[in-house]
């Protein structure tokens, strides 16, 4: 290594340093949220706390995982509506905390018409929606390096404060989900955005049927491993027609079980907690 590498090298170690360093004595604020459900009680130094319980914190990446068959995206209309208009009929205690923000909604599995067909869904269950602040792509035609670059450059170029960025179909943002490299350079680099851009990323992968294992190979494990929460979708066992909503994983308070259905108008809704006697 020549002096000068070593001392480009040196000022980024640097940066790094002054960048990443958090001082234990700092007591920190609450994490800001994106999306919640329901609300927990806390007691700290300022007295009691009402506070949101998390589905997703700004700066963070959260995963839905679902087998086949469980309406994963009704569900992910139905935490956009909410996200969108902050709360609205269709969600109960679902809560979006957007303030200013922007969502980016990412397809790379379905086709135009279906893509724009569920992406159209929002505005079925909220008309008054800002269409400035909702952001809609079908990137199955491009080729997995641009669907990544694409989505930097959008972050980056054409949005002032990005908040919630959905990617349906993460697997399509690499060669082979079975890569360990491939894998852990893609969940590495949605880290780097979400830290960036304070953006919440919430990414959906499949499940296999029967099984809790996220699928997709080793990228469906580095995502487990580095989410902050991970949603499952599951069939209800007592109401066919109903979808559970299980918190599986958080590095915060869980948010408590809950289910959604269809409607007759083709609509996600919130419907209650779980009920199954046989748990």
């Amino acid at each position: 290594m020549t002096e000068q590498e070593q001392t480009e090298k040196n000022m980024y170690m640097q940066l790094i340093e002054e960048s990443c360093y958090i001082d234990p004595k700092l007591k920190l604020d609450y994490p800001p949220v994106a999306l919640s459900f329901g609300e927990k009680l806390i007691k700290s130094d300022k007295g009691d706390l009402l506070l949101p319980i998390p589905i997703g914190t700004y700066g963070n990446i959260s995963v839905i995982t679902a087998p086949p068959k469980t309406k994963k995206t009704f569900f992910v209309s139905l935490l956009a509506s909410v996200f969108l208009s902050d709360s609205n009929i269709f969600g109960g205690d679902l809560k979006g905390h957007k303030g200013s923000g922007d969502l980016i909604w990412i397809d790379t599995e379905q086709s135009d018409w279906h893509s724009s067909h569920c992406f159209r869904r929002i505005y079925e269950m909220d008309s008054e929606i800002d269409s400035k602040k909702y952001h809609t792509f079908g990137l199955r035609a491009i080729d997995y390096k641009s669907r990544l670059e694409f989505i930097e450059y959008y972050l980056k170029e054409k949005i002032e404060n990005p908040s919630l960025l959905i990617i349906d179909g993460v697997a399509d943002l690499l060669a082979d989900s079975n890569s360990i490299g491939e894998s852990n350079i893609l969940t590495m680099k949605l880290m780097e955005i979400s830290s960036k851009y304070n953006v919440h990323i919430m990414v959906v992968i499949h499940q296999s049927y029967g099984s809790n294992k996220l699928g997709t190979g080793h990228l469906g494990s580095f995502l487990e491993k580095k989410a902050e929460t991970v949603i499952q979708l599951e069939a209800n066992t007592v109401n066919k027609n109903w979808v559970t909503v299980r918190c599986g994983r958080s590095r915060g308070y869980s948010f408590d079980t809950f289910s959604f259905e269809v409607n007759d108008k083709g609509l996600p809704v919130i419907v209650g907690n779980l009920y199954d006697p046989l748990k």
